[in-house]
């Protein structure tokens, strides 16, 4: 009992703890790399409205509720949404496990858009509980949870399939069990007694005025439909020459940020219809499947790429634009194997090769970002990145996949998915190129100038 009072105590490493706990359970969904097998066979049997119906409802879903969860989240101190999020979680595979037809799968994409969306308190909430000393060490364990729950959940789930023969229905009702404990777990969250964006500081004339802008931003989103009371007019040039200046040297990440989104609403997209790619190569009805190693292997294969990055030491200001371009060649090489390819071992090495370079960059990206913002500000990022991303896959999604425009076929979807990471790259490699061109050309007027002086200082020794 003293040492559960002990670790109560220790300012980062309870709440630490009962959030990984949490995501490792969260994330522990054995029945996830199953879901198409599921859905197109003799449990659900609704093979014809998968594709071109179901799953874009998905995505629609998602951009629905992102915006307003990502204002409400930091609103509502984080904890509510997390224990939102644990009981959709419950309440989604319910729906997997007892609800039959078309209308209850459909109701479930809806359900399981508000559990993607919430995923943005998981992070931000651990933010507002412990010292700003602490976020990295905190930062690594949370996504390791993340990453350890998701692979022993698919690791789990293969060996329940391939060694014991399990059905789909009742991978589906261990799953619904752990997630339960996920959101009993939510409960022995602490509730944060701040927020990073609301944040009562200074009070000017009944207006809260705190000297770093970004803790107004959603203060003012909530306020833009409204009259501004007259007392704010006097430092309203103010806040703006603040945020101005806070943004300024900030604009050559603007292309770190654009990759982001772009290159997520792509990996998204192709995460989201993989499975039926797969079905298509070798149908689950009449072959073995093998989606949870898969999963389990990109997902140690990426977060064995993503842990890399730690040991490189490249000048990302001058290189980074051009191994963006790089890296996301080689990410549409792999889309066009995958759509190309008969053989289902291709398909699965090139989706693994696909993760493991996205998983590289975007850590590459989201290090150099957060490493040159401010936490408020990065968070701000975070959300406008996820936003736009989300916003691109569903246009994506609405003329390619959506059956009331296009409702192109699988091989045809991911023809056009490898040719968006070909657009990407070529962008990509063009701006990098000029940027290693720009800092070549600098650097050889640098050597040129230091040259000169040497010169003139050799000049006036005598």
């Amino acid at each position: 009992m003293g040492y559960w009072a002990k670790l109560k105590s220790s300012g980062w490493a309870y709440p630490t703890i009962v959030l990984s706990i949490y995501g490792f359970l969260a994330n522990c969904r054995v029945a996830e790399p199953f879901l198409t097998p599921y859905l197109i066979g003799p449990n659900k049997n609704i093979s014809e409205e998968v594709t071109n119906y179901l799953f874009p409802v998905w995505t629609y879903s998602y951009l629905a509720f992102l915006f307003p969860v990502f204002l409400l989240t930091d609103f509502l101190k984080y904890k509510p949404v997390i224990m939102v999020q644990g009981l959709f979680l419950v309440s989604n595979y319910l729906l997997l496990s007892f609800a039959p037809g078309l209308p209850a799968m459909t109701f479930l994409q809806v359900n399981f858009g508000i559990v993607t969306s919430t995923e943005v308190a998981y992070f931000s909430y651990i933010y507002s509980v412990i010292p700003l000393e602490s976020y990295q060490k905190a930062t690594s364990y949370l996504r390791s949870a993340m990453l350890t729950g998701y692979t022993f959940g698919a690791s789990l789930g293969q060996m329940l399939v391939s060694l014991g023969g399990v059905d789909y229905f009742y991978l589906n009702a261990i799953t619904l069990g752990i997630v339960c404990a996920a959101f009993l777990v939510s409960f022995w969250l602490p509730m944060p007694k701040r927020t990073m964006f609301f944040k009562p500081e200074e009070a000017v004339g009944g207006i809260c005025f705190d000297p770093n802008p970004f803790h107004y931003i959603c203060m003012l989103n909530l306020q833009l439909n409204s009259e501004l009371p007259p007392h704010t007019v006097h430092f309203t040039d103010t806040l703006h020459h603040n945020m101005l200046s806070h943004f300024s040297p900030c604009r050559h990440l603007v292309y770190w940020s654009l990759w982001w989104a772009l290159a997520t609403a792509g990996y998204m997209q192709i995460f989201n219809y993989i499975q039926l790619k797969w079905d298509h190569i070798e149908p689950s009805a009449t072959s073995s499947v093998y989606n949870g190693a898969v999963e389990a292997v990109s997902s140690v294969v990426g977060a064995a790429a993503a842990f890399s990055v730690s040991f490189i030491r490249v000048t990302w200001a001058t290189w980074g634009e051009l191994t963006l371009g790089l890296f996301s060649a080689v990410c549409s090489g792999a889309v066009y194997l995958m759509a190309f390819t008969s053989s289902i071992w291709a398909c699965y090495a090139a989706y693994v090769l696909f993760k493991s370079c996205y998983m590289f960059l975007i850590t590459i990206t989201i290090f150099q970002i957060a490493s040159n913002l401010s936490m408020e500000c990065y968070a701000l990022t975070f959300g406008i990145n996820t936003f736009v991303a989300l916003l691109l896959q569903t246009i994506v999604t609405v003329i390619v996949v959506d059956e009331t425009a296009l409702g192109l076929d699988i091989v045809t979807q991911f023809i056009i998915y490898a040719s968006y990471f070909s657009v990407i790259s070529v962008v990509f490699l063009l701006r990098g190129i000029f940027s290693v061109c720009k800092a070549q050309r600098i650097k050889k007027e640098q050597l040129s100038l230091d040259g000169k002086q040497s010169e003139i200082c050799e000049e006036h020794k005598f």
